[in-house]
């Protein structure tokens, strides 16, 4: 079993890692725009102090149709769907309508689904801040 040392040491390593990549995807955010689902991952991304171009899937657009508007405007996006199911599916499918297109960049979602334990980009700044707080033993 663990230590609760270990454990915390896990945790902090955790929070610096997903700091520096939030702090990555800010800079990448400056020029690349990011593609969520709704609106409520708008305003958390925000509040993650994302000050790029953030566009929302959830317009009333098939897959398709969305896709073709993207391919037309950028040559890079930033893929980030919730990692649940459905995000998954959603995800996999915008990143198939847009393959030879433009060039789909899943990494951030792959890397803060597997450090955070939130299933969702709207979560993320709560889960976040409590996470931040038990790490800091308040």
């Amino acid at each position: 079993m663990k230590s609760l040392r270990s454990v915390l040491m896990d945790d902090l390593q955790i929070l610096e890692q997903l700091d520096e990549l939030l702090s990555e995807l800010r800079e990448e955010n400056k020029t690349i725009p990011i593609i969520v689902e709704g609106e409520k991952d708008i305003i958390a991304l925000r509040k993650l102090e994302m000050t790029g171009e953030i566009i929302r899937f959830n317009t009333g657009h098939s897959v398709s149709d969305f896709c073709d508007v993207i391919a037309q405007k950028y040559q890079k996006i930033i893929l980030l769907t919730d990692w649940d199911w459905r995000g998954g599916r959603l995800g996999s499918s915008i990143k198939k309508h847009l393959e030879n297109r433009v060039e789909c960049n899943i990494t951030y979602r792959q890397m803060i689904a597997h450090r955070c334990t939130c299933r969702t980009v709207e979560g993320i700044p709560s889960w976040l801040q409590t996470f931040r707080n038990k790490v800091q033993g308040e």
